[in-house]
């Protein structure tokens, strides 16, 4: 609307809707009864000097006055009057200005004058004739009205009427609040008594108010005050200038709601989260009530619904993501959240999945026959529902769910331009529900992918006792690069291993799985741990070789660490070796606490790396705890003060491992971890001299023969008569390949734990081979007899010479 001029206190009006212009108002005499600041910086002469005498001396030219004069007379049977008349200024210099002037219907019944002034050069290069005037005047969008010091209605032109819905007769005499009360009205009153007050103008003053001839649709006016005063400074009243802008407001609105859907629709990646945020945005702005309903596959993370066939016409399960209304704990609601829904075949819902297409019913049929069953009708009436849109949540071209807007009680029903509106917020939130459920069906895939690459069930057989804690990072994701793992290997002895790979997410779960599959076929191979780490290094290279470089990055495990431990129980001592990780924490069963000095060696893939193995005593009930970096580093303090920590709270040797990996977990801060933490524990167990035999053979073919009948009394001895047999045949085979083709000085031992095993070690590093004798073969068949007799065999080596063993089982209740 038009911007209106300051008022000089005592002397003049405001200005009229022409920006600049310089106004006066006439009387039926033709003397000057206003007169305004823009009149007085136009002509030079101010109010005291002009207001009171004729309006015919400020004009240039005698001719002029009487062209005034004639259009007057004219102008008092309802026609205005404007043209180029020349106006003398106080320094006697002349200016060509456009008039125009306009009758004004007195209190009195005699006609004034309203007149506008603007100097030619800033007019229209021709005046408007009287026709063009009336129109003018007829059309404007500005309503106009003048209140008295009592803020009553004294006069309002046509423009007005329309836009609150009040007509002349109504207004004039009374006051707005009479009119049109509320508290919008009763604000706007409380403006105009200030600038009555002030005689200061208020510019574009925004209110919202119900015009009675559209009760049910709320409307936004912008609203201009200027005072009113004669040439004693009396205040005459206020002049109030209005134009409804309640499309330009809901405009603006509706963008502003667009852009705020952008900040706060998919803050997570949480389905059900995300539909939440979508109906609390909307309401009250958009509807009164609000539901989103998703198809139930989509919070699992699982394919989004292809649009439903006609023929079909399957109607899939679905959930209430989200729920909001302008009641508190939405009781218009059937189900909460989180709950199935039930949709009724033959629907509005139906149609609305089937199509693609959204629904709008601006006036709810509640009549009998219709899709709405007992319960709905019941909360429809009980609320006052009485306008509906169903708008498909669809993204990608596939159907998630469906978004239900709802109008209750006196609000205005929706319209075309709601449902517009509706499906663009649905359309952009669709977006966010969608890449939640992608995030969830990879969380998902990633989550069973890692629980399917760690160890499901830890056993250290008669080695060890053992207790595990991982903890990721992200909480939330729950995915990292940490790996553990325990490894049964021959005689009795036990691997225990962790590692580290850099990163998070999927990729470096992969990684993960990779490394922890390298390390189980190298340990089968029972190699010393420093020899283990070297063997998975230049696996790892040669992955890293030939894997592509990717927009520059290098494969995960390149960035990988690790320990790897060997314990044998039989002797109670325990090898190990490092690749860049931190080092093991020793509890012995008084509860001291040792750090071992053990070289750190180079991480993973790095290259032309070393390691080096260190052998340790652990007698038993000691406690090997083996972590990864992220249980003991923090932000505030250096690592080593971590894993004296962590030493700190094993040492209770009697507690229970669970219990123990619960209170080390117990003391991690709250906040997020810098790096994923995993814990193994492991308390040290030994046989007893009574479950192993070992006996020294001579390097000669009578040695066979021997060593079946030390054996056998062993198993006697032991109670194990019933694998007598198998072992007999084992024991001769594996000591006949070393008398044959090993090299003294060969040893026979028997391990009785949970298996039976039958070791024979010889000074040669040759490996005896499995072969496949032929029919006509008269020797060949050893290995494959003991491969066939037990349950595992092997091979390792060491710098003696190598062990070739063979494990059986026997009945676990008798070792």
């Amino acid at each position: 609307m038009a911007r209106t001029e300051e008022t000089t206190p005592g002397t003049g009006w405001g200005t009229g809707p022409t920006i600049g212009a310089a106004m006066a108002v006439v009387d039926a005499d033709g003397s000057v009864i206003a007169w305004t600041r823009a009149a007085q910086r136009l002509t030079g002469h101010p109010a005291a000097e002009v207001v009171g005498r004729p309006a015919a001396q400020i004009l240039a030219a005698p001719e002029y006055a009487e062209k005034a004069s004639a259009h007057a007379d004219r102008g008092r049977c309802g026609d205005g009057w404007s043209g180029i008349v020349g106006l003398r200024r106080r320094d006697g210099s002349t200016v060509d200005a456009h008039l125009r002037a306009c009758p004004l219907a007195g209190q009195d019944g005699r006609t004034q004058w309203l007149v506008t002034a603007a100097e030619a050069t800033a007019a229209a290069s021709r005046p408007l004739s009287d026709a063009e005037v009336e129109a003018l005047l007829s059309s404007t969008p500005i309503g106009i009205a003048v209140r008295d010091p009592d803020l009553r209605c004294v006069w309002v032109n046509d423009a007005l009427a329309p836009q609150d819905g009040i007509p002349r007769e109504k207004r004039l005499g009374r006051r707005l609040t009479e009119v049109l009360p509320g508290p919008e009205t009763e604000s706007v009153e409380a403006v105009m008594r200030q600038v009555l007050h002030t005689g200061t103008p208020m510019i574009d003053h925004a209110y919202r108010a119900w015009p009675a001839a559209d009760g049910r649709q709320e409307h936004s006016f912008s609203t201009s005050f200027f005072r009113l005063d004669d040439a004693q400074g009396h205040t005459l009243g206020v002049c109030v200038m209005s134009v409804d802008v309640t499309d330009r407001q809901r405009a603006r609105e509706r963008l502003a709601l667009l852009s705020e859907a952008g900040t706060r629709i998919g803050t997570t990646l949480d389905v059900l989260r995300t539909g939440q945020e979508l109906a609390d945005l909307v309401v009250p702005r958009v509807a009164d009530y609000v539901t989103v309903d998703l198809a139930e596959s989509v919070p699992q993370g699982e394919e989004s619904l292809a649009r439903l066939g006609a023929p079909n016409r399957h109607i899939p399960a679905f959930r209430r993501a989200g729920a909001a209304s302008i009641r508190e704990g939405t009781p218009e609601s059937l189900w909460a959240r989180g709950d199935a829904v039930f949709v009724p075949a033959s629907s509005p819902f139906t149609d609305v999945l089937t199509s693609g297409r959204s629904h709008l019913e601006t006036v709810l049929d509640t009549s009998c026959g219709t899709w709405l069953d007992r319960e709905r009708l019941d909360k429809i009436r009980e609320h006052r529902m009485h306008s509906l849109m169903i708008v498909p949540i669809h993204a990608r071209g596939a159907v998630l769910g469906v978004a239900v807007f709802v109008r209750m009680d006196d609000s205005a029903p929706f319209e075309p331009d709601d449902l517009c509106f509706a499906e663009e917020l649905v359309a952009r939130a669709a977006l966010s529900l969608d890449n939640a459920r992608r995030y969830v069906r990879e969380r998902t895939a990633s989550l069973a992918l890692q629980r399917n690459l760690l160890p499901r069930q830890l056993t250290g057989g008669a080695a060890v006792e053992v207790a595990s804690r991982y903890l990721p990072a992200d909480t939330h994701d729950g995915v990292g690069g940490d790996w553990f793992d325990v490894i049964p290997l021959s005689g009795a002895r036990v691997a225990l291993v962790v590692g580290d790979v850099v990163g998070h997410g999927i990729n470096a779960a992969a990684a993960m799985g990779r490394l922890r599959a390298a390390v189980h076929t190298l340990a089968n191979l029972d190699l010393p741990p420093d020899d283990l780490l070297a063997h998975l290094d230049d696996t790892i290279s040669r992955l890293t070789d030939e894997e592509p470089d990717i927009h520059g990055r290098t494969t995960t495990e390149a960035g990988a660490t690790c320990l790897y431990a060997v314990y044998d129980p039989v002797t109670r001592r325990c090898a190990m070796a490092r690749a860049g990780h931190p080092p093991p924490v020793v509890v012995s069963a008084q509860g001291r606490v040792t750090i071992p000095d053990l070289p750190s060696g180079l991480p993973l893939g790095v290259g032309q790396a070393s390691f080096e193995a260190v052998e340790l005593e652990l007698p038993e009930g000691s406690v090997l705890a083996l972590y990864t970096d992220g249980l003991v580093e923090r932000r505030d303090e250096d690592i080593e003060a971590g894993m004296h920590r962590l030493g700190t709270l094993l040492a209770q040797p009697d507690r229970p491992l669970e219990e123990l990996c619960s209170a080390v977990l117990d003391t991690l801060p709250t906040r997020a971890l810098l790096d994923d933490a995993t814990l193994l524990l492991a308390r040290t167990r030994s046989l007893s001299p009574a479950q192993v035999a070992c006996w020294n053979l001579p390097d000669e073919p009578a040695a066979v023969a021997n060593a079946r009948a030390l054996a056998t009394a062993q198993l006697t001895e032991w109670g194990l008569e019933r694998v007598t047999d198998t072992t007999e045949l084992i024991v001769s085979e594996l000591v006949t390949n070393a008398v044959r083709h090993g090299a003294a000085p060969i040893t026979l031992r028997l391990i009785r734990h949970r298996v039976l095993v039958c070791e024979v070690t010889d000074a040669s590093d040759t490996v005896p081979r499995l072969r496949h004798a032929r029919v006509t073969d008269e020797s060949g068949r050893g290995l494959f007899l003991v491969s066939q007799l037990s349950s595992r065999r092997g091979t390792r080596h060491s710098p003696a010479g190598k062990t070739v063993w063979a494990e059986q089982e026997i009945d676990a209740t008798r070792s």
